[in-house]
């Protein structure tokens, strides 16, 4: 019976692209860099900032190239994260639904622990998930499954009773390392045909469908 979902945020739970895309090429332009094609950036992300800026930076950046460019995104991205960036449709109404359950909620990210409470704070309020973790110094990135492990020791529940929603091949490795199921969100930046290749257990088409599937798996 599952007792725990933890989500991924971007691409998940929020459309972020927009404003990650922005921060992004701020940061580029700044430090002299060409623009990458817009729709590029839904391969981009995923894997953290740092690993983001060095994907948007031609071939063959140094490590300080990328330090500086991360920097000038970070500044530029706290100050407009949340100009683009809003819930899904019926994701609200489905965290709603999920909290009458009863069902605890968490959320796993790659974003910086700073911005991932940030935006989620600003557009759920801070009573939908009993904790929120973004990428915290010291822990390793999805798809190691450490940010999974830190979840579940803190809220008491085993991989047994803990599905992980998320929209990427990332997400789906994630899930498989710590041993949970995984649900696949059709409806975010990389789609289905990548889901299904990574091997996600169940792929809901839209949020009533990942409520009910979440509702069912914990009756």
């Amino acid at each position: 019976m599952i007792k725990l979902v933890i989500f991924d945020l971007d691409g998940t739970l929020i459309d972020s692209l927009g404003d990650l895309t922005n921060a992004v090429e701020y940061a580029l332009a700044e430090n002299g860099y060409p623009p990458n094609p817009r729709d590029s950036y839904r391969y981009l992300v995923g894997n953290g900032a740092l690993k983001l800026i060095e994907r948007a930076l031609p071939k063959g950046a140094s490590e300080e190239e990328i330090k500086r460019v991360h920097k000038a995104f970070s500044e530029r991205y706290r100050e407009h994260c949340l100009e683009l960036t809003k819930p899904y449709p019926g994701i609200e109404d489905m965290l709603r639904r999920l909290n009458e359950s009863g069902i605890k909620l968490a959320v796993a990210s790659n974003k910086p622990d700073e911005f991932s409470k940030q935006i989620v704070t600003a557009l759920f309020g801070d009573d939908k998930f009993d904790t929120v973790h973004g990428k915290r110094e010291g822990v390793p990135t999805k798809p190691s499954p450490d940010i999974i492990y830190s979840i579940m020791d803190e809220l008491g529940v085993s991989a047994e009773e803990t599905v992980l929603v998320g929209d990427s091949d990332v997400d789906v490795e994630t899930a498989q390392g710590a041993g949970l199921k995984c649900i696949g969100c059709a409806w975010g930046f990389r789609g289905t045909d990548e889901l299904r290749r990574a091997g996600a257990d169940k792929i809901a088409l839209n949020s009533d469908e990942l409520t009910d599937i979440i509702l069912e798996a914990a009756e």
